[in-house]
């Protein structure tokens, strides 16, 4: 196994385990399907925004405007959702 295998194993079980449902579902459906297709920089972009607390996630997911570093990231979740307004 390499390192970005690895990454991307521990990167898939966070994004399903955080700690609310909701963000389990969220995440963890957008990991299933895109964690596998990122680049490098890509999955760092994913770690980052995992690293961070769920309500804040929540929030820039449900359309407050997310800070511009995990904006991009933020984005993509939403539109795999259907969540763009």
């Amino acid at each position: 196994m390499t390192g970005t295998d690895s990454r991307i194993k521990r990167a898939f079980y966070r994004a399903q385990h955080r700690g609310t449902k909701e963000l389990d579902f969220i995440l963890g459906r957008f990991a299933h399907a895109e964690l596998a297709g990122f680049d490098a920089a890509e999955l760092t972009a994913f770690e980052e925004l995992l690293a961070l607390p769920d309500p804040q996630i929540d929030l820039w997911i449900k359309g407050d405007a997310a800070p511009p570093g995990v904006q991009p990231m933020i984005a993509r979740i939403r539109r795999f959702h259907r969540l763009e307004s």
